[in-house]
């Protein structure tokens, strides 16, 4: 008996040990999400070699993301997104250029499907404030007219 109970409790404590060194993000926990509806596209680290950056950037191209735009082109960006709603960049434009850039890829990932991509759209730039279908779907164009055109 005793050596059922031994091998129960080192059991437990093994895998307490690995959900343990898993780690956890409670925030993320709370909010499942699909990555490839979702997914933020992270800035190249700056300590990780060159060919790290490039195949960075081949996979965000694979995956329909176009790369960061020029000065000209994100002010025109967000020029268009202000006149939606000043809420939706409310100041924060290389957060919406970001959102923008992950929004390519969705049009990517569902080039037929229009009401996922509005449907997506607005969950990926509402915040604070609720965007509405109507929103999003105007955020759509923009986002096909400054950040990936070829989509």
């Amino acid at each position: 008996m005793k050596h059922r109970t031994a091998t129960a409790l080192l059991t437990v404590v093994i895998a307490a040990a690995g959900l343990t060194a898993c780690g956890s993000d409670k925030e993320a926990d709370s909010k499942p999400t699909k990555s490839h509806e979702l997914s933020a596209s992270p800035a190249p680290r700056k300590d990780m070699p060159e060919d790290s950056s490039k195949s960075h950037a081949d996979a965000e191209a694979k995956a329909g993301i176009p790369p960061k735009p020029d000065a000209a082109t994100q002010a025109q960006y967000v020029r268009a997104l202000n006149a939606i709603s000043s809420a939706i960049v409310n100041g924060k434009e290389d957060r919406a250029v970001s959102r923008g850039r992950d929004t390519c890829g969705t049009i990517h990932s569902f080039p037929k499907d229009h009401a996922k991509q509005v449907s997506i759209t607005a969950q990926r730039f509402s915040g604070a404030t609720q965007v509405t279908t109507t929103q999003a779907s105007q955020i759509l164009t923009a986002v096909r007219t400054h950040l990936c055109p070829k989509n």
